[in-house]
């Protein structure tokens, strides 16, 4: 969505896109391969790497009572034995958040992150998230685009301003940087950003638990609902006991059948 404000279209964003872009390889280890130590009935890497990472802890790798790869790694969730969970790994491309949602994403310390830098990239064009509850009132979502038009036309004038004022700077990048990063203060929380962020399946599974439930912000849940639907996909017997289930304000929530970290 887009409107038109002093000569320029502001983008309004309602959805955000993620992409999980990469997870975990699985090469099995060669003593166990030589010697068919270890057989599992999937082919699910990230899933087998947890299996055989649970079985060397405890080197029991026969399986007498012919248990499933889910259903191992079910007992292993429900005995709180997460750390097997932290070697499978997975890469989330993210656009489409405002700044406030990545704010609360950079609180968990045990991802890693690239974003979008609003030092070297240029905002003038920029897109604005708009919450729900703003766009579905006509009278707020006025208010809404007033101000964010209002910030992105400051930025803009800051900048012609800056540029002027540092073009005695020889190095290009350089001023570049010294205009941006002072007219990047005017730029609302809800300022698009985009970013990477990678995580084990412990970190994964943490962030949902806390970032799914109906008591998040309904901006960062949506967005770990989302990443949670990607990771069921490829890890089901890791993800699969989070039950994603509808409120009555139509929006959802993820709540785990297992607990503990």
């Amino acid at each position: 969505m887009s409107v038109q404000k002093g000569g320029y279209q502001v983008k309004l964003i309602r959805e955000p896109i993620v992409r999980l872009i990469a997870v975990t390889h699985f090469q099995k280890p060669e003593d166990l391969e030589e010697f068919q130590i270890w057989q599992t009935d999937t082919d699910n890497e990230p899933q087998q790497l947890i299996e055989v990472s649970g079985r060397v802890c405890y080197n029991s790798f026969s399986n007498p009572s012919g248990r499933t790869n889910e259903q191992y790694i079910a007992n292993l969730l429900s005995q709180q034995h997460h750390s097997v969970t932290e070697h499978a790994v997975a890469s989330f491309y993210i656009r489409g958040i405002s700044r406030a949602c990545s704010h609360e994403l950079v609180r968990h310390r045990h991802f890693s992150y690239s974003q979008r830098s609003t030092r070297y990239v240029d905002e003038s064009d920029c897109g604005f998230i708009v919450p729900d509850c703003i766009a579905e009132d006509p009278e707020a979502l006025e208010i809404f685009k007033e101000a964010v038009s209002k910030s992105q036309e400051s930025y803009r004038r800051l900048c012609e301003i800056l540029e002027r004022k540092f073009a005695h700077i020889e190095d290009r990048t350089l001023r570049r940087k010294m205009v941006r990063q002072a007219a990047r203060s005017v730029l609302p929380n809800a300022t698009e950003t985009a970013l990477v962020m990678t995580g084990n399946f412990r970190a994964w599974r943490h962030f949902i638990r806390l970032r799914a439930s109906r008591h998040a912000d309904p901006e960062i849940r949506r967005l770990a609902i989302m990443i949670l639907r990607e990771l069921q996909k490829v890890a089901p017997a890791v993800f699969g006991d989070f039950e994603i289930i509808p409120l009555p304000d139509g929006t959802e929530e993820a709540v785990p059948k297992y607990f503990g970290e």
